[in-house]
């Protein structure tokens, strides 16, 4: 099989990001690395684009260099990812799509709920693949706690309790680190600091297993550290379409969590517990019954969970397998394929609706406030 080629805007040397699409990309030898505007430094991004393997006629300097280069090619790449700031997402995505290219946007997709639903519009017209990097949703497990859902394994949801929370920005003394400054500071982040960075990962997930979608939410955030513009902490309750109730919570001063991404969903008839710290295993309590622990690889599992599982049950699969199962099945909806498990350009702007319902449900002192985007109403 032929592979498809693939560009990268963004995720240059010293990325938190990069790295993971670079493995995830070229795992499965579905794609070559064979374009990139890695830096927001021309020079920089050119010599680590040839660095790391990249011909010099497509090591670009700006993503409009490798917009211009990329289109008059007749070996165009077939994807790409844009790994920029949270403010250049619209743009840099709202150009590709309109020239024809399949594209990968890191989240949030955009920063306004009118610029989500602008590139919905745009993916709808020209047809092109627009996925959005909600990545802990192609954990095999959670492709399994997606499927017993459906399967009304554990009955008709009512109550779903998530959170993300972590420590790492819980020294006030690193206020100046470039690396968290971004995120509390509304010109880079936007409106939102914590939920829109990690909380929105929360709240997709909640949606992707339960097959719902959050119709409603009530907003608490906090600045613990007087320095940050943005919450560092957050609480929200929300409803979804189907009757399910949710609760979530998102923190970056949580000291002493060190990821602290987990879900758990209750049913009429059984509950469902996944870890990302541990997510190789499901743990699934039948009304009634005893806890049990569904292992990543182990024979019976649906289909979903089956083929997005690598590596022999007892050996752990990370995060950048579960970027490379989203570009498998990227893979697979380019060459023509069906795969319903791709976050999309519709999941991208729902996550934007969520967030500045979210600010004003927070600014309103918790007002309970419709999270659905205009166009979805």
């Amino acid at each position: 099989m032929t592979k498809l080629k693939w560009g990268m805007i963004g995720g240059g040397e010293g990325s938190q990001i990069g790295p993971a699409h670079r493995l995830g990309a070229q795992a499965d030898g579905l794609f070559e690395f064979t374009a990139g505007a890695l830096d927001h430094r021309p020079e920089a991004g050119r010599a680590y684009a040839r660095q790391l393997g990249i011909a010099a006629d497509r090591a670009y300097g700006d993503w409009q260099e490798m917009l211009a280069g990329e289109t008059q090619r007749d070996d165009r790449v077939d994807l790409v990812t844009i790994a920029t700031p949270n403010a250049t997402h619209f743009e840099i995505t709202k150009a590709f799509l309109e020239a024809g290219f399949n594209v990968l946007c890191e989240k949030p997709m955009t920063m306004t709920v009118q610029e989500g639903e602008e590139i919905v519009r745009v993916a709808e017209k020209t047809g092109k693949v627009m996925a959005v990097n909600y990545a802990y949703s192609a954990y095999p497990m959670v492709r399994q706690a997606r499927a017993m859902v459906r399967a009304g394994e554990i009955g008709k949801v009512r109550l779903v309790v998530t959170n993300f929370s972590h420590g790492h920005h819980g020294d006030a003394g690193d206020a100046d680190n470039p690396r968290v400054r971004w995120r509390y500071d509304p010109a880079m982040a936007g409106v939102s600091g914590q939920f829109a960075d990690c909380g929105i990962h929360a709240m997709h997930m909640a949606s992707f297993i339960c097959d719902d979608e959050v119709e409603s939410l009530s907003a608490d955030f906090a600045s613990t550290i007087a320095s940050r513009e943005l919450e560092d902490d957050a609480m929200v309750n929300f409803r979804m379409s189907g009757g399910t109730v949710g609760r979530l919570w998102t923190s970056s001063v949580a000291i002493g969590r060190q990821h602290g991404f987990e879900i758990q969903i209750f049913g009429e008839t059984g509950g469902l517990k996944w870890h990302a710290e541990q997510p190789n295993q499901l743990i699934y309590t039948p009304l009634g019954g005893r806890t049990q622990i569904i292992e990543k690889g182990e024979g019976g599992l649906f289909e979903d969970a089956q083929r997005l599982s690598r590596v022999a049950i007892a050996h752990p699969e990370g995060f950048p397998l579960a970027v490379a199962n989203i570009y498998c099945e990227l893979a697979d909806l380019i060459r023509g394929e069906t795969r319903d498990g791709m976050p999309g350009a519709a999941a991208g702007v729902r996550s934007m609706a969520a967030v500045h319902a979210a600010v004003a449900s927070a600014r309103g002192g918790g007002d309970w406030v419709d999270a659905r985007p205009p166009m979805f109403r």
